[in-house]
C-alpha cells in the first residue's frame, strides 16, 4: 500500500472519534475556517503549479519551501482541529501529521533526488523541506515551473481538499448550531 493510501486510510482512526466527540463553538468554527481557508489557498496554489514527476517545479510557492502542499495541509489541519472545542484535537492531529508526514516527505525527496539528481540537490541546499524562506529562490536553469494553471488545479484533484473541509466545517458548524 502506498504512503498515500495509508495515510489517506488512517485518518478515518482520527475523524470519526473528533467529529463525535468535538464540542464546536460557532466562534471557534469560524476561527478554524479561517486558517483552514489558508491552508486551502496554500494547497491550491502549490497544486496548480506542480507538475508531478515531470519536471522539477522551483517556482511559486516550490521557491519558498519544497513541501507546500504539505504546509497547506498542516494549516488546514491545525484549523478544523482548533474547531473541535479541545486542546487534546490539535494534539492528536499534530502527532498524526508528523508520523505520516514526515514519513512521505522523506520518501518524496529521495524520488526527487532519483528523478533529476544533481539539479534537486542544489535546489534542496537553497530551499527548506518545510518551514518557508523569506524570499523566493531563484533559479537559472529552466524548467522551475510555469506558474498555475486551473487545469493543473483540477488535473490534480485538489478540489477534493477544499470539499473534505467545507464538509468538515458544515459538520461542525451544525454541532455547534444544534448544540448551542
Amino acid at each position: 500500500m502506498s504512503l498515500r493510501k495509508l495515510r489517506l486510510k488512517a485518518v478515518w482512526l482520527i475523524v470519526i472519534p473528533f467529529f463525535f466527540f468535538s464540542s464546536p463553538t460557532v466562534g471557534l468554527v469560524a476561527s478554524g475556517a479561517v486558517l483552514a481557508a489558508v491552508g486551502l489557498w496554500i494547497r491550491g496554489w502549490s497544486a496548480g503549479t506542480i507538475d508531478k514527476d515531470e519536471e522539477l517545479t522551483t517556482s511559486g510557492p516550490y521557491a519558498f519551501t519544497r513541501n507546500p502542499l504539505y504546509v497547506g495541509s498542516l494549516v488546514i489541519g491545525i484549523g478544523v482541529s482548533l474547531a473541535g472545542g479541545h486542546w487534546v484535537w490539535p494534539t492528536v492531529f499534530l502527532l498524526f501529521y508528523a508520523g505520516m508526514y514526515g514519513r512521505t516527505m522523506a520518501h518524496e525527496e529521495a524520488r526527487l533526488r532519483e528523478l533529476f539528481g544533481d539539479r534537486y540537490l542544489d535546489y534542496a541546499t537553497h530551499v527548506p523541506g518545510f518551514l518557508p524562506r523569506a524570499t523566493p529562490y531563484r533559479t537559472g536553469a529552466s524548467g522551475g515551473g510555469s506558474g498555475f494553471r486551473w487545469s493543473q488545479y483540477t488535473r490534480n484533484r485538489e478540489w477534493e481538499a477544499s470539499l473534505g473541509a467545507l464538509v468538515a466545517f458544515g459538520i461542525l458548524l451544525s454541532k455547534s448550531l444544534w448544540a448551542g
